[in-house]
């Protein structure tokens, strides 16, 4: 079992480049990837969503790449063309105006355009510096994501015992139920008729009542869905989903009990079960 919580970094640094990789998760019902990146780096970005999409099923997931190169290589150029526009307008506008001063070097750096700088992009060097990075922050990325999985499964585990109880103790209850049945039913028939109850009609009404009351399809149904959630969630993987559903099954089951219920002792082992149900909900928000 796999928590959608986690937090991985890395970072580097030496004469050349200072670098980071911060991966961290929140949980979210569907995989969602936000990935942050200096403009220089834009193009690993497809490289890096597919990284973390091989990795994760679910989850908002954010990673933020930083990078400062400290030895910067930069190319310089004067664009000949642009300069040469500038001398004929410049020249122009001397004689027009007539002005004798000649055209000096600064007036020429303080045009647009004349002097061109580029970083050059090298997305195989940018790769070599933040792959290492990515890997090692999303390792101790699945780390803390297993650890805190660790916690959450031992959690679900006693709470899904506490069902298991429940259900155990549920049946046992199931000849109580029945003379349940039975008493009122004699109650009523001695209300209305009397000592003159037809040993017959009263059988018929008996297990017209038990069927109505039977709790025994629930049961049934409950210890399969728990047998199914300790099979998945042994099973590992996203199962968060799956589990969730069969969450839901057994809540509905457990409902349909205490709808029937006419036994006390029946109905606070229903509110013992709806809270652990819902104690497991609430982790399986977490899970993978």
């Amino acid at each position: 079992m796999t928590s959608m919580t986690g937090y991985g970094h890395c970072e580097r640094a030496d004469e050349t480049v200072t670098a980071s990789v911060e991966v961290k998760s929140v949980n979210n019902r569907y995989l969602d990837l936000q990935v942050s990146l200096p403009v220089s780096l834009n193009p690993l970005e497809p490289v890096i969503r597919e990284r973390l999409a091989s990795q994760v099923a679910r989850g908002r997931v954010e990673v933020t790449v930083r990078l400062r190169e400290l030895q910067e290589a930069l190319a310089v150029t004067v664009d000949r063309k642009a300069l040469g526009g500038y001398l004929v307008a410049l020249t122009e506008l001397r004689q027009a105006a007539g002005i004798d001063a000649p055209i000096a070097l600064e007036h020429v750096l303080a045009l647009e355009g004349v002097i061109k700088s580029e970083r050059p992009q090298d997305r195989d060097r940018y790769w070599s510096i933040v792959e290492p990075l990515l890997a090692r922050a999303l390792e101790r990325f699945g780390e803390t994501r297993n650890e805190e999985g660790v916690r959450l499964s031992r959690d679900i585990a006693r709470q899904i015992s506490r069902v298991e109880t429940v259900v155990h103790r549920i049946s046992g209850h199931a000849g109580e139920i029945e003379r349940q049945v039975r008493a009122n039913l004699g109650e009523r028939f001695a209300e209305v008729v009397g000592d003159r109850v037809e040993e017959s009609r009263m059988l018929a009404e008996v297990a017209v009542q038990l069927t109505r009351f039977s709790i025994n399809e629930e049961i049934v149904r409950l210890t399969a869905h728990l047998e199914s959630f300790r099979t998945l969630a042994a099973r590992g993987g996203p199962v968060g989903k799956k589990l969730d559903f069969l969450c839901q099954e057994m809540h509905r089951e457990v409902n349909t009990i205490g709808s029937k219920s006419i036994v006390l002792a029946v109905s606070e082992q229903v509110v013992e079960a709806k809270d652990a149900l819902e104690n497991v909900r609430e982790q399986l928000r977490n899970v993978e």
